[in-house]
């Protein structure tokens, strides 16, 4: 039997499939019954799906099939959803399913597309074979299983993109001596109690860009470098605290350390932060970034710098940039001090898991968000 021919189709966006083939990403209205375009015929379902070279856009598809009227099959369609709501691409109506409809290409083939694929997100996908008439309608084999996938963070790629895009508004730099951590009291106090006075390395959170290699995974203490331009020091005001922990820049940052790029993010705002790792060299963290981050050179870069002058060690920051430095090994409080800050606590600068803004050009690259 025939199928409905695919007269409604709502948009098309080009996306790839390996050997350089492409098909068309579909939105099919479905006059008949959610579980295909046609009226089933003997075609050949798909099973035992398999999922791999997952990247945060992109991933390769292959399955098994039975080879009976193999010979018939000209087209795949694929039903992609995002696994936390399943209907989330899909129109008001159930009877509206969203589709990738692909030429029957040899497998394993890659689909990839920024319109429809975030990075570190999870998805569910199933399969249809179908063959496409004379006259333009389908029959189509029966929804293969449902199989669950999780996209990939970004590449070292993906960050340099970022990293570029970062380098643009990062102004002129400015000199620094001081590394410092705010927090409330009970924080140092618990420290001192606890920790026999060692700030421990805790997972990052999940702010800045959802698709951050270092975010849930990387260890580190936060620490800011930024300064006043009128100053020179740092501010008096703080979005984490009334006690600011200060630390001799050289007791972090020196060449025994390297510098790694993170991430770069606003939150809708118009001003954007930077975030740098510094990591003892080889040290666990060193270790973790230098698989996934790029690495800086820490006497030439756009945005922390540790260069020698004369003896003495000499730093600078990028002025129009926030930095947040998350260095990557315990820190014993004995080698700064703890004071009160005279500023206000400015809760709303917090980034404490903040939301990237997706729609910044600024800090946006041309992959899912």
């Amino acid at each position: 039997m025939k199928g409905e021919r695919l007269t409604d189709c709502i948009w098309v966006i080009r996306f790839s499939i390996s050997s350089s083939s492409y098909g068309c990403f579909y939105c099919m209205r479905n006059k008949s019954q959610d579980s295909g375009i046609a009226d089933m015929e003997e075609l050949p379902v798909p099973h035992n799906i398999k999922i791999s070279h997952i990247t945060c856009d992109s991933f390769k598809l292959s399955w098994d099939m039975d080879s009976k009227s193999k010979d018939r099959i000209t087209h795949y369609f694929v039903d992609l959803n995002k696994k936390e709501n399943k209907n989330s691409n899909k129109f008001k109506h159930k009877d509206v399913p969203t589709k990738l409809v692909a030429k029957a290409v040899p497998l394993p083939m890659t689909v990839r597309g920024h319109w429809f694929l975030s990075p570190r997100t999870e998805y569910t996908v199933a399969v249809q074979t179908a063959s496409k008439q004379v006259d333009g309608d389908y029959v189509v084999s029966e929804w293969s299983e449902i199989i669950e996938f999780c996209t990939a963070d970004y590449s070292k790629v993906h960050l340099t993109q970022l990293l570029e895009k970062a380098e643009v508004i990062a102004g002129r730099m400015l000199k620094l001596s001081v590394f410092y951590r705010n927090q409330h009291k009970d924080y140092f106090d618990y420290i001192r109690e606890h920790h026999e006075n060692v700030m421990q390395p805790s997972v990052k959170d999940n702010s800045g860009s959802h698709g951050s290699p270092i975010s849930g995974k990387l260890e580190g203490i936060f620490f800011s470098c930024n300064t006043e331009f009128n100053t020179g020091k740092p501010p008096q005001d703080s979005p984490y605290g009334r006690y600011r922990f200060e630390i001799i820049a050289e007791k972090l940052f020196n060449p025994n350390t390297n510098l790694y790029f993170g991430d770069f993010y606003c939150m809708y705002t118009a001003y954007h932060y930077v975030i740098l790792v510094v990591a003892p060299v080889g040290s666990p963290g060193d270790e973790f970034c230098k698989q996934r981050l790029p690495q800086l050179n820490i006497k030439d870069n756009k945005f922390l710098t540790c260069t020698e002058e004369d003896g003495i060690m000499v730093y600078h920051h990028a002025q129009d940039a926030i930095l947040e430095v998350i260095y990557t090994d315990p820190v014993d409080l004995s080698l700064g001090t703890v004071a009160e800050i005279t500023g206000h606590q400015l809760m709303s600068l917090s980034t404490a898991n903040a939301k990237k803004d997706p729609s910044c050009k600024t800090c946006n690259i041309s992959v899912g968000r």
